[in-house]
């Protein structure tokens, strides 16, 4: 009976541990998923914060840019305007022609005074045929094909 109730108490002892190490088990196990659930949270978080700082430098890029083609745009409207062609037509020696320095050419059959005329477009007759070709006809052709090639080759070899 001593080793029975020895054996008893061993079991009830060890039934008792059993119950405190499933606890530490599921403690720690929670304590591990906080942590995996938390470093996923922070490189999300390192990811979105990157993207976003990213984002700004575009955006801040693109706003130089925009304002580098005004400046642009503002300078060709300034060299394109008439008083700067004007003063950089007299810089390369060119003057303002009179009646006397214009030479009019006279165009046989030309009228200037004419309607426009718009010539209307025809259908073309030839019409393009319809694809009905089949898998197993175009294998067809390919097979007659080959042999038409075999026949020729023979002829030429044998000849």
């Amino acid at each position: 009976m001593t080793m029975r109730g020895n054996w008893l108490e061993h079991t009830l002892s060890r039934a008792r541990w059993g119950t405190q190490r499933q606890i530490v088990a599921l403690a720690t196990l929670g304590i591990f998923v906080a942590v995996i659930m938390s470093a996923l949270y922070l490189s999300q978080a390192a990811s979105t914060a990157t993207t976003r700082r990213q984002l700004e430098t575009m955006i801040t890029t693109r706003n130089e840019l925009e304002q580098q083609n005004e400046q642009l745009r503002a300078e060709i409207a300034l060299l394109q305007s008439m008083p700067r062609l004007q003063e950089r037509a007299r810089a390369l020696g060119f003057v303002p022609a009179i009646a006397s320095d214009i030479d009019y050419i006279i165009v046989e059959g030309y009228n200037p005074q004419r309607d426009g005329v718009v010539v209307p477009l025809t259908p073309q007759d030839d019409a393009l045929p319809d694809y009905d070709e089949s898998f197993g006809g175009w294998l067809q052709a390919q097979v007659d094909d080959l042999r038409r090639q075999i026949e020729t080759f023979s002829r030429q070899g044998g000849a």
